[in-house]
């Protein structure tokens, strides 16, 4: 079995965002010459997020209004976290329900999905830099 581990970074300049990086995860699968195995694309960031759906502007858009409903940004002192200093308590609940990470199976050297499945980076307190872990295990 071998093995395979890259950061992407992202510097998004907006607080909140969806970012398709399934060519750059796939770009990640053909480096390491694995053609039957795991890949597993984790935020490293506890107001990231990764998962998969559809690449469509408009369910983007959903997710954003949705999640802003959940956990309004503002006003910043509803949440005990911001008590800390920050202004970001409403980015970790977002994280928590957009969820960490995910993994996708690995076939004759390319990501093995279902129609229409992409893999995003989801933003939800930007202004800096963030990476994202790809490991991939297989043979």
């Amino acid at each position: 079995m071998e093995s395979y581990r890259k950061e992407l970074y992202f510097d998004v300049p907006t607080r909140r965002a969806f970012i398709n990086i399934t060519p750059e995860v796939a770009a990640c699968v053909r480096e390491s010459g694995i053609r039957e195995g795991l890949v597993l694309v984790n935020a490293m960031h506890i107001t990231a997020s990764v998962f998969i759906n559809d690449d469509e502007p408009g369910l983007h858009q959903d997710y954003d209004d949705w999640l802003e409903e959940l956990a309004p940004h503002e006003p910043i002192s509803r949440y005990r976290h911001n008590r800390t200093g920050e202004d970001n308590g409403d980015a970790h609940l977002k994280r928590q329900v957009m969820g960490r990470e995910v993994l996708v199976a690995i076939t004759d050297g390319r990501l093995d999905f279902g129609p229409w499945e992409q893999i995003f980076y989801g933003e939800f307190d930007g202004r800096r830099r963030k990476r994202v872990l790809v490991k991939i295990i297989g043979e």
